[in-house]
């Protein structure tokens, strides 16, 4: 019943963190150098036309009524209107999301791929080279740039092998996974590298623990120990931590996003900054928010569910 009643309440909790990360992202915006409406007209804009374009999107207006408008919008559903596009802020978001979330969860996937076997060798072999290895590797990864890695990456295997395309999303499932897996692997070697320290160091605690210890004593081989209790009680403050690092990976796609020319999100969010399209940052900075503080409220109940000695 407890479980229930967190479910039910936790995005209540929510709710304050949503309007303050709201107020911070709404004054953030206007203090970026620049005028908008200056900035689609050109130098040349005349007084009038500059005017005229601040009136129709509101800009001439307080802050404060600026603000109340912003929150009118998003209790109707609704973003505002892109200086930029002219359209819809939500439904641009919404052709540029795609890319952003295949992203996320490809380097995630990827991430979890490269972490539990490096951890599970410089666990199981602890002092040894293997372990050695693993060390030295996760932190020269955690001193590598997303931008610099990502480079490297295009010269070898889009310039000089010819094996992955360097930029662009595709059009069918296998030319998009296609563009994805350098874009993926360029956060995943760098998030891999915090979850493999982390995962290793539970590892260890796990396999000097009483669980390990009394299966060992029923005569269970030490493989089976270390894959059927080591490791899913190990899972879960790994599980904490890249819900932690959700947002250094939601952050790390518009870098990537600007690298490899996906046309996402982060892509989205650079162009808007530069171009001081208020509206599109204000909604694509909301929206990766939410993001946050959903993914953080699946861990609380992924971490349940794989441990129920988690109390919540």
């Amino acid at each position: 019943m407890h479980r229930y009643r967190f479910v039910l309440t936790r995005p209540l909790q929510f709710l304050p963190v949503i309007f303050g990360i709201s107020v911070i992202t709404f004054i953030l915006v206007r203090l970026i150098p620049g005028d908008p409406a200056r900035n689609i007209l050109g130098t040349r804009a005349t007084p009038a036309a500059i005017a005229n374009i601040r009136a129709q999107y509101g800009l001439d207006e307080p802050m404060w009524l600026q603000y109340f408008y912003f929150l009118r919008n998003l209790a109707n559903g609704e973003m505002g209107k892109s200086i930029l596009y002219k359209i819809d802020v939500l439904k641009l978001i919404l052709t540029r999301i795609e890319p952003t979330v295949a992203l996320v969860l490809t380097s995630v996937i990827l991430s979890v791929l490269i972490a539990v076997p490096m951890a599970a060798i410089a666990a199981r072999n602890r002092g040894g080279a293997a372990d050695h290895a693993v060390r030295v590797i996760s932190t020269f990864g955690i001193g590598f740039p997303p931008f610099w890695l990502g480079l490297m990456l295009i010269i070898v295997f889009s310039v000089q092998l010819g094996i992955f395309p360097v930029s662009g999303y595709g059009a069918t499932f296998g030319d998009k996974l296609a563009h994805l897996v350098l874009p993926s692997l360029t956060i995943a070697l760098s998030l891999s590298t915090v979850l493999t320290r982390s995962l290793r160091a539970a590892m260890i605690e796990g396999l000097k623990s009483d669980v390990a210890t009394a299966a060992r004593a029923r005569g269970m081989p030490e493989g089976i120990v270390f894959w059927k209790h080591v490791l899913p009680n190990s899972l879960v403050p790994t599980i904490n931590l890249l819900a932690v690092n959700i947002g250094w990976l939601i952050g790390g796609t518009v870098v990537v996003e600007s690298v490899f020319a996906l046309p996402g999100m982060g892509q989205l969010l650079v162009r808007a900054i530069f171009s001081r399209d208020y509206m599109v940052v204000q909604g694509v900075a909301m929206v990766f928010a939410c993001a946050t503080v959903l993914i953080n409220f699946i861990a609380d109940i992924v971490t349940v569910t794989v441990d129920p000695r988690v109390t919540l």
